[in-house]
């Protein structure tokens, strides 16, 4: 144990004037945005067992690699003075990570490399939306509605490189006490290698270039991701259209009337992301094909979408980050295109109590090619849609592993001009 603790303060000592040098040829992967050791770091971090650790370390685009994580790993592996859970955290960190400790020359006893196969990780959150619409006659229309919703996020391992994971929700709506059984809302099975990446199942849709404003959904078929600085994006399976708050407004009468219930789309993506420095950005293009676009297409006897979409960001240092992002379907024949420029100041951490974040963002959401946002404001189940506007927000961590955010919208209707003004909460406990 002392020749281990000795090798890895040895390692930290040295990684840091190493660190030049490694960047330019670095031979390990990127660590997944969704990896479980994010959040281990982070607590570690939370305790003061790993010092200098930012707000912005994983934020953005820029995953850091397992050679990063090893290195951070290793200086937590050098301290003595740790309580029970954060030794248990450190274990299994490095059973994770032990090959990149082992070229970092820190030993790790491979009996903990399987310990934990399957880890649970999940959340209760409850939502509120409040909506105010301008009608003809000058008066306002309004909407209040509130959620609560119960998730679990398993992670199984089956071997050294291929998990499952899944995602299990239940909602209730608790103005009426209304509740919904459990629902598998992903399962999949994921392959990480050296320079690429394999998703298969139900699995979420990929959109880093727009930074969620085209979709937050997931869809039946497969994904490779490929790269390193300049990552590759192919997807390629169905996506359920009723699960799109703006598309499914625009087609809502197709759907009753013509579908009987067959609300799916054939769909294949390609996506481009990279970072060079403080920049990030990419690009997209996305098909989908269904009966259901004929309603909103230029060519009523066309069944397709396309959507082409660009966005870039550039972090000016840990505090600050500006993003935007462009996208157009280019068979709409009306609000067919969407577009978003957004400010961030520094960003709420789970895990670091009294950690906060705010952003302002201009958003001109059109309903027929922004199909399924990430933005709280506009989700499906908000009820808002094609609309124009400024929106501010904030977030706080309160207590450990507790999320509160606020966030108001003031804009325009497209389809009418008239106003439209909404308010939105949300209470997160993580477990």
């Amino acid at each position: 144990m002392k020749k281990t603790l000795v090798s890895a303060l040895t390692t930290a000592l040295v990684v840091g004037a190493a660190s030049t040098t490694f960047a330019a040829a670095n031979p390990f992967s990127d660590v997944p945005a969704d990896h479980w050791a994010y959040d281990a770091v982070s607590q570690l971090a939370a305790d003061g067992v790993i010092e200098g650790y930012g707000d912005t370390t994983f934020r953005g685009n820029q995953n850091i690699t397992r050679y990063e994580m090893a290195q951070m790993i290793a200086k937590a592996m050098a301290k003595s003075d740790v309580s029970a859970a954060d030794k248990a955290l450190i274990d299994k960190l490095a059973a994770e990570f032990s090959d990149e400790l082992g070229n970092l020359g820190v030993r790790v006893s491979n009996l903990e490399r399987n310990a934990d196969n399957v880890k649970w990780n999940g959340q209760i959150r409850y939502r509120y939306w409040s909506q105010r619409y301008e009608q003809p006659n000058g008066s306002k229309n309004k909407k209040n509605k509130d959620q609560v919703t119960f998730r679990f996020e398993p992670t199984a391992e089956v071997n050294a490189n291929w998990h499952v994971k899944a995602r299990i929700d239940a909602s209730s709506n608790p103005k009426e006490d209304e509740s919904k059984s459990l629902e598998v809302k992903r399962v999949w099975a994921q392959g990480d290698y050296k320079n690429f990446q394999v998703k298969l199942g139900k699995l979420p849709l990929a959109s880093t270039e727009t930074a969620g404003m085209l979709f937050d959904d997931q869809y039946s078929g497969a994904q490779l991701t490929f790269g390193n600085k300049l990552k590759a994006t192919l997807e390629a399976g169905r996506w359920n259209l009723a699960n799109g708050a703006n598309a499914q407004s625009a087609i809502r009468k197709l759907f009753k009337e013509k579908l009987s219930g067959d609300e799916t789309a054939n769909y294949q993506g390609i996506m481009l992301n990279g970072t060079t420095g403080k920049l990030y950005g990419g690009a997209a293009y996305r098909h989908f094909s269904s009966a259901a676009f004929t309603k909103i297409n230029d060519d009523a006897s066309s069944d397709d979408a396309n959507l082409w979409s660009v966005g870039a960001g550039y972090k000016f240092d840990h505090n600050w980050d500006l993003s935007g992002a462009y996208a157009k379907n280019t068979e709409a024949a009306t609000d067919a295109t969407a577009h978003n420029i957004q400010l961030n100041y520094k960003g709420a951490q789970k895990a670091n109590k009294g950690s906060w974040g705010a952003y302002t963002a201009y958003r001109y959401m059109g309903q027929n090619v922004a199909f399924a946002p990430l933005y709280e404001m506009f989700l499906t189940d908000s009820g808002m849609n094609n609309v124009k506007g400024w929106e501010v927000g904030a977030e706080y961590i309160p207590f450990t592993n507790v999320l509160s955010k606020i966030q108001y919208f003031n804009g325009k209707k497209l389809d009418s001009d008239r106003d439209a003004e909404g308010l939105f909460g949300q209470v997160n406990f993580f477990f």
